[in-house]
C-alpha cells in the first residue's frame, strides 16, 4: 500500500508542476491537503480515498489537455478584449481606427 500512496502522491505532484507556469510552484496548501488525502489512504486502507486521488489526477490531465487544445485551435484564447476585436477585424480583412489619445 506505501508504494501505492508514493506512486499516486508522485503523479499527483507531477501534474500540480505542468500545470502552472515556470516561474511559479504549486502552493503548499494545496499539496498539504494532497499530502494528507495519501496518508489517508495508506493508515485507513481507504479504497474511496484511492479512487478519489486517482480522479483528481485524471482531472488535471484533462485540464491541461483541454487547456493545450484551446491554445491551438482558438488562437484567440489568451488575448484581452481589444486584441481578440483587433484580431477578428484582421481576419475578416479590416484594420481597426486608431484610437484618439487625449494627452
Amino acid at each position: 500500500m506505501l508504494a501505492q500512496r508514493g506512486n499516486l502522491f508522485r503523479s499527483i505532484l507531477s501534474e500540480l508542476q505542468q500545470s502552472v507556469k515556470p516561474p511559479r510552484t504549486p502552493s503548499e496548501n494545496i499539496i498539504g491537503h494532497f499530502r494528507a488525502i495519501a496518508e489517508k489512504i495508506e493508515a485507513k486502507n481507504d479504497a474511496q480515498a484511492a479512487q478519489d486521488y486517482e480522479n483528481a489526477i485524471l482531472f488535471l490531465k484533462s485540464q491541461r489537455e483541454h487547456k493545450r487544445l484551446l491554445e491551438r485551435y482558438n488562437p484567440l484564447f489568451d488575448l484581452t478584449a481589444e486584441e481578440r476585436i483587433k484580431a477578428t477585424a484582421r481576419r475578416v480583412g479590416l484594420d481597426m481606427p486608431i484610437q484618439h489619445k487625449p494627452e
